[in-house]
């Protein structure tokens, strides 16, 4: 069997075609980046853009049946405390343009509600936050986006320490959470939310898989074993992760992967050192005076690195083999980040390419079942434990 799909997949690969299996299976991404370039810029998710990685008809080519829908409340609204009014605005926007594009894709509360919408033909979409939902993780704001439709969201503020979980990037304050980032944990399991730990410490990753009743998210990220730094996975937090029935997701950027891009991009600077930002922000003393700043820097294009330092997508796969042979193929997961930034390997433009992935797994001899599951049946399985109990 793998045989025949290590030829098909070399075919596929020579003459541009998406694997029959991909085309088949249940694909479906961890982290999307949606909604903040139609706030900025104007414009529809429905519209086919030149320029970007992300939109509904590359959604649709590149074979998935669900995303996590991601609103990016990023660090610049931090200083003058927007962050919640920020996220209820990229809130109604998503839900605005989700019932202007009803047709192509809905909004799904529950693992059931995916496999609906997938039977009519429509591309599933979870709701999901990346950033501060508030800086002092106020439960009842926490349960008013949950009736806003938000089913998942990341614990610490994106690469900022927030009064209850410390982040990868910034100095620690709590050495992982405190007695308010567990009530945080304990709240989103009793509402069923996805806790998403991505960006956390390692500290924060340990404590929140070990306080969490329901198993937890690493939405998207890199293995420490192919790139050191504190924004990727070490093996004791994949460990733990999984140990708790949780799913780990592989980022598709050269940054996470590639240890000569990720030399060449940071230059011995810290990755996701956000200091200078929030200075920079904070100056501006009304949202709309920092919307117009923060517009300047979209559409967002990933930073274009010399050719031939760029990995392969095979790469991709070497560290999908590498967590899988550590915690087992009911665990791994993909989070691609497309508009979030990434250089995604050479020969992969946006989302759209996304069956890329497919060959390069039945490239490696992975089984059907293997590779279905890393597509997206764990992440729904996830998706299912947390939100229908």
């Amino acid at each position: 069997m793998w045989r025949y799909s290590l030829v098909f997949a070399i075919l596929s690969c020579c003459f541009g075609q998406t694997p029959k299996l991909h085309q088949d299976a249940f694909v479906m991404d961890g982290h999307v980046h949606m909604i903040n370039r139609q706030f900025y810029l104007g414009g529809d998710i429905g519209d086919s853009y030149k320029d970007g990685q992300v939109d509904l008809p590359r959604i649709r080519r590149g074979g998935l049946k669900a995303i996590f829908f991601g609103l990016f409340s990023s660090e610049e609204y931090y200083p003058r405390r927007f962050e919640l009014k920020h996220t209820l605005r990229l809130m109604d926007l998503a839900l605005r343009q989700l019932e202007k594009n009803r047709d192509v894709m809905e909004v799904a509360l529950r693992a059931s509600d995916i496999e609906r919408i997938n039977k009519t033909g429509k591309i599933a979409a979870v709701l999901d936050l990346e950033g501060g939902f508030d800086l002092d993780g106020d439960l009842g704001v926490l349960r008013n986006l949950y009736r806003l439709g938000l089913r998942s969201a990341m614990l610490v503020a994106h690469n900022f320490t927030n009064s209850f979980a410390d982040s990868c990037c910034a100095p620690a304050k709590w050495n992982g959470i405190n007695a308010h980032g567990r009530a945080v944990i304990a709240e989103m399991n009793r509402l069923g939310m996805v806790i998403n730990v991505a960006h956390g410490s390692n500290e924060t990753i340990l404590q929140a898989a070990e306080a969490s009743r329901d198993p937890v998210l690493f939405s998207h990220g890199g293995s420490r074993h192919f790139v050191n730094t504190p924004r990727n996975l070490s093996d004791e937090a994949a460990a733990k992760i999984a140990s708790k029935g949780g799913v780990i997701g592989l980022q598709f950027g050269n940054s996470f992967s590639n240890r000569e891009y990720f030399e060449w991009r940071q230059k011995g600077a810290p990755f996701g050192d956000v200091s200078g930002a929030l200075k920079r922000y904070g100056v501006f003393e009304t949202i709309t005076a920092l919307d117009q700043a923060v517009a300047k820097t979209y559409p967002s294009e990933p930073r274009t690195a010399p050719e031939a330092m760029r990995m392969g997508i095979d790469r991709l796969v070497e560290v999908i083999d590498y967590w899988i042979k550590l915690v087992g193929e009911d665990h791994v997961s993909l989070g691609s980040d497309f508009d979030g930034g990434p250089e995604p390997p050479r020969g992969m433009r946006d989302i759209g390419d996304y069956g890329q992935i497919t060959d390069a797994m039945l490239r490696k001899g992975f089984s059907e079942q293997r590779i279905r599951k890393v597509l997206g049946l764990n992440l729904l399985r996830l998706f299912r434990q947390v939100t229908e109990k």
